[in-house]
């Protein structure tokens, strides 16, 4: 497959450039020779440098990473100090890579593995040079936003799924380069687990075993997703699977909680939340103006929408949702049900009734049954009383919101 931007990447971009001026801050921004110079030194007191003519193989095999990822970068290679911890990583400054190794990487992979590894580091230069550089502009609006402690958590939630886009990008780059997922799952798993052997096959149907047992399965990782989910999303990827992008971003996302909704999950709540209001504010009998300014308080804009139907497609997609964002909905009903007391208990029959077309009849039950202190008899004859009372209104076919 073409080696091209994730939907995920694209789309940040996208979202940012619409920032102007914190793209154009960002954009313009670039480190100073002096601040550039300093990193070098402290690679150079922190590492052993691996001189290119002494250690012709391994800058070989970053020769053939650059060729097939269509690289012109400078790179140096580096051991770091103090440190046993398998892993790599890779710095950019102006047109020079700094490869950095740790740990015994280099004794305990093969040549075929630490190709693998080199493509995989050398691939973030590869992203961040897309799009004419734009994803690296946004990887660094997103990083740095996102470590500014009073920021939203919605900042750190999409720099998080950012990064693991990113890894999940590089394992391709890898792909492109050696044309195997084995060394580069191999690669992952030794790096992880100090092994010198390892049967890829083997490892692969246990990460399919994982999925098998719980198709909900989503990464829990804040910069890597798990080994196995990289090692599934990348033989997806060999195999040319036509439903792999939605695969891996399945278990990438997941079912997204309330606490850790990104730009893009926020924008489709609100949406949502939109629809939901639009709805249940359909009649005109409960369009009072104590409940129309409080719809105001989530939407300025907001009017009632007289064509707005309840689609099959969209209980669906509520129904899919994550329990937190289930009980969210369930609240906005209550709040709005209770917000004018003259409308008597017609608006919570309403409720009632709403909640079990839109799909979340338990969780709303529950949540009146607990913000009213109610319990499970007094729950059941308020329900009664509530859906009697909304019953006996009247309205015109122009307030229905069903199909």
């Amino acid at each position: 497959m073409l080696l091209t931007v994730t939907p995920y990447h694209k789309n940040i971009v996208q979202y940012f450039k619409q920032q102007t001026k914190t793209w154009n801050f960002f954009a313009t921004k670039a480190a100073t020779n002096q601040q550039e110079e300093a990193l070098k030194t402290e690679l150079l007191k922190n590492t052993y440098k691996f001189d290119a003519e002494t250690n012709e193989a391994l800058y070989n095999k970053v020769t053939i990473a650059k060729n097939k990822l269509n690289l012109a970068i400078n790179v140096t290679i580096y051991q770091a100090q103090y440190t046993d911890e398998l892993n790599a990583s890779i710095v950019k400054l102006g047109n020079e890579a700094h490869l950095i190794f740790s740990g015994g990487i280099l004794k305990l992979l093969t040549d075929e593995e630490l190709l693998a590894v080199i493509a995989h580091e050398l691939s973030h230069i590869k992203l961040y040079n897309m799009l004419d550089g734009e994803v690296g502009i946004a990887d660094t609006i997103i990083t740095t936003i996102s470590n500014y402690q009073h920021n939203e958590n919605i900042y750190y939630e999409t720099a998080k799924l950012f990064k693991l886009y990113t890894e999940i990008f590089c394992d391709r780059g890898a792909y492109e380069v050696t044309q195997s997922i084995n060394p580069i799952v191999s690669s992952l798993v030794k790096m992880a687990t100090g092994l010198e052997a390892i049967q890829v096959d083997s490892y692969i149907k246990q990460a399919e075993e994982i999925f098998s047992a719980n198709k909900n399965f989503t990464t829990e990782q804040i910069s890597h997703p798990e080994n196995f989910i990289r090692a599934r999303a990348i033989h997806l990827w060999h195999l040319k699977e036509p439903k792999a992008e939605e695969i891996i971003a399945k278990m990438i996302e997941g079912k997204t909680s309330l606490d850790t909704l990104d730009f893009f999950q926020q924008q489709i709540l609100a949406n949502h939340t939109k629809l939901i209001l639009q709805l249940f504010l359909k009649p005109k009998w409960i369009q009072s103006s104590l409940v129309l300014n409080l719809a105001k308080q989530y939407f300025a804009d907001f009017g009632v929408l007289n064509n707005a139907l309840l689609t099959k497609e969209f209980v669906e997609e509520i129904e899919q949702k994550h329990n937190s964002i289930k009980e969210y909905f369930a609240y906005l009903l209550l709040d709005f049900a209770l917000s004018d007391v003259s409308l008597e208990e017609i608006p919570l029959g309403w409720a009632f009734q709403f909640a079990e077309d839109l799909g979340i009849k338990t969780v709303f039950n529950i949540i009146v049954k607990k913000e009213l202190q109610l319990t499970d008899k007094k729950l059941q004859t308020k329900q009664q009383q509530t859906l009697q009372a909304f019953a006996a209104v009247k309205e015109n076919e122009s307030e229905q919101i069903y199909e």
